[in-house]
């Protein structure tokens, strides 16, 4: 992988943060939103896909955890555009699995929108 991509992981996340508050504020409230290389453990897991990302329930007193990993993200991104679009629908579906808050609440434009991260 290239460093480029990985500038656009550090770009981009705030960048995809800024858009999901704008979307829909009420997804983030006692929501960590946090960035990792590549996922841990992975001894267990049972599939032939590495995860893009995980979600941990509050637990304990701490907030819940939006995890995206970089390294596989930008594996699976064809394109710094794809990859920008790949991290906010990951980040999209992250949230509604834990807040399960509907998709078109989180996103309401759809993926449709997809054209305006140039």
């Amino acid at each position: 992988m290239s460093s480029v991509q990985g500038e656009v992981i550090k770009v981009s996340g705030p960048l995809v943060v800024a858009r999901g508050l704008a979307n829909c504020p009420r997804a983030f409230v006692g929501v960590d939103i946090g960035f990792e290389e590549i996922p841990g453990n992975l001894e267990n897991w049972w599939s032939d896909r590495v995860p893009l990302a995980a979600a941990v329930s509050a637990q304990n007193g701490h907030n819940a955890q939006v995890v995206l990993f970089r390294r596989p993200l930008e594996h699976r991104a064809r394109t710094r555009k794809g990859l920008r679009i790949l991290v906010f629908r990951t980040l999209v579906e992250q949230l509604h699995a834990l807040t399960e808050i509907p998709l078109e609440e989180l996103d309401p434009e759809g993926w449709a929108a997809d054209e305006d991260w140039d």
